[in-house]
């Protein structure tokens, strides 16, 4: 099993132009990981069309399929929405850096409608030749709002080897679903994945969920790794720890069968010093302060290298 990881594990890093995408290559080689996952995603800091790539141009991206093939990687890409534009997009670049798969998901948060689904599957249908013709899948993930049966669904009704699944370990919890039900249910048609860690807190009144360093938080990851390795059929796991980050239920208590806040749902501690920062606060924290910026940012950098220490000691014990 090889392990990867994805560029938001250092978004903080990106945002503030303290890491390009090279940089971040260099640096997942010397953490001894085996891949990158590229997010094209425009976010504060980044590019307004490629995320954390800097253009498109054939130029620019031969240099960058140099780089990770200098450090012998694997490469995938993540994008988001399902529309012939957005597809088409990510394939190019992803053709372009030999990346033979790209994650995206349905929904911009808070725009969840499940009456989309019949025109997301006609979308993903019409999508299967362009993705055959380049040998590349396309991973649906459980994006903070769907379930996994929901995400089951669209991949069987697209029927196609080209369409499957991506599993994100942690997102359901947003939607009421516990882990490892998640994992279970997810990981025979996962093409590829997202592994992390959370806990539930308190941002003032309200209860969210909250990115913590993988074996920090909540969520059993010893389950799911070893369900991921004997359940499914990938070859890559990659952290995407989204740390510091937090992010609020999407759908009712209960929607994904858990409704008690006990066991992974049970109420914890936030991470940081509540008088300070918020949770809602931590992804964008240089908006309140220098000081709370350069905390966070030490922080990230200490969650991905607690994380990569923790994936590498479950792929000791299990693969």
């Amino acid at each position: 099993m090889k392990i990867g990881l994805e560029t938001e594990s250092y978004h903080l890093f990106f945002q503030q132009g303290a890491m390009d995408i090279f940089g971040f290559i260099s640096k997942t080689r010397e953490l001894g990981l085996d891949g990158v996952e590229i997010n094209i995603i425009p976010d504060e800091g980044l590019h307004p069309e490629f995320g954390v790539l800097s253009s498109n141009t054939p130029e620019y991206l031969a240099k960058v399929r140099g780089a990770i093939e200098a450090h012998g990687l694997y490469c995938e890409i993540d994008t988001r929405f399902t529309t012939p534009e957005a597809i088409n997009k990510a394939v190019e670049i992803a053709s372009a850096l030999n990346a033979d798969v790209i994650r995206t998901y349905m929904f911009r948060r808070g725009d969840y409608d499940p009456l989309a689904y019949p025109g997301i599957i006609e979308q993903l249908k019409s999508l299967v030749p362009l993705l055959k013709k380049h040998r590349i899948r396309l991973a649906i993930e459980n994006h903070e709002d769907e379930t996994a049966d929901e995400i089951i669904n669209i991949v069987k009704a697209v029927n196609s080897v080209w369409v499957g699944a991506h599993c994100d370990i942690g997102n359901g919890m947003m939607a009421w679903e516990e882990p490892v039900d998640t994992v279970r249910k997810l990981a025979p048609y996962a093409y590829s994945t997202h592994f992390k860690d959370h806990i539930v807190t308190q941002d003032g009144e309200e209860l969210v969920v909250c990115g913590m360093p993988v074996g920090e938080g909540s969520i059993d990851i010893e389950t799911c790794f070893k369900t991921l390795v004997d359940e499914s059929g990938v070859t890559r796991i990659n952290i995407e720890t989204c740390f510091p980050y937090a992010s609020r239920f999407s759908r009712p208590n209960g929607t994904g069968g858990e409704k008690d806040l006990k066991g992974t749902f049970a109420v914890k501690p936030a991470p940081f010093d509540i008088t300070k920062i918020s949770p809602l606060e931590y992804y964008y924290p240089g908006k309140i302060s220098q000081e709370l910026l350069n905390e966070l940012m030490e922080a990230q950098e200490r969650c991905v290298q607690v994380s990569v220490k923790a994936l590498k000691a479950l792929r000791q014990k299990y693969c």
